[in-house]
């Protein structure tokens, strides 16, 4: 496909893109490609979701001063590879997390992070939890994010994954908002979920 794309219903959402095509959409419409196949994104996340974001983002922030690594908010591009063991092959994911943490600030580019980061957060928003639990989750693992955590709103409740040493993300025991959650890349911070799913 030649030139700049303008609408959305100019792409056919049946056919694989890449990350060089990606960058030649100009519309309003959010979306991500997996593994080369679009996915619309809400047009504006809900009054909860973005309270959540905020109010880890805050603990985050905190945390992170003076020290190497970087969160950043979506909208981010988090772009990865068609073939994770070959950094130069074609990008055909390019994702959005709600927050993401990059401690290899040799990834960062002034397009986002060319890479997997090291923490990805992902907050639900009702309709999309199949992306989140089933293609996010085959794809962050296959790239190598060393720690994932699913926010689920409904149940006030964090759902964790962490890689292990064969590549496969391995769950923990669901944390609750009356519970404290140190991530395991970060044994000495904590986060008070009573603090992030305050309303």
């Amino acid at each position: 496909m030649e030139g700049t794309i303008t609408n959305i219903n100019q792409l056919d959402f049946t056919k694989k893109y890449s990350y060089a095509e990606y960058l030649k959409w100009e519309f309003k419409e959010r979306i991500e490609l997996i593994k080369g196949y679009l996915y619309k994104m809400s047009p504006a996340p809900a009054r909860r979701h973005q309270e959540l974001v905020w109010n880890f983002s805050m603990q985050i922030d905190k945390y992170l001063r003076n020290k190497p690594c970087k969160a950043y908010f979506a909208p981010f591009d988090v772009r990865l590879p068609g073939n994770i063991n070959d950094k130069d092959s074609p990008k055909i994911t390019v994702l959005q997390p709600d927050i993401c943490i990059v401690c290899d600030l040799s990834k960062l580019d002034d397009k986002g992070c060319d890479g997997a980061p090291d923490l990805i957060i992902e907050v639900l928003s009702p309709g999309n939890s199949d992306k989140e639990m089933k293609l996010k989750y085959d794809v962050y693992e296959e790239a190598g994010v060393r720690e994932y955590w699913i926010v689920q709103p409904e149940y006030r409740n964090v759902l964790i994954y962490v890689l292990d040493d064969s590549g496969k993300f391995v769950g923990k025991h669901p944390l609750t908002a009356s519970d404290f959650l140190t991530p395991t890349i970060f044994p000495d911070f904590q986060i008070d979920l009573s603090e992030a799913f305050a309303e």
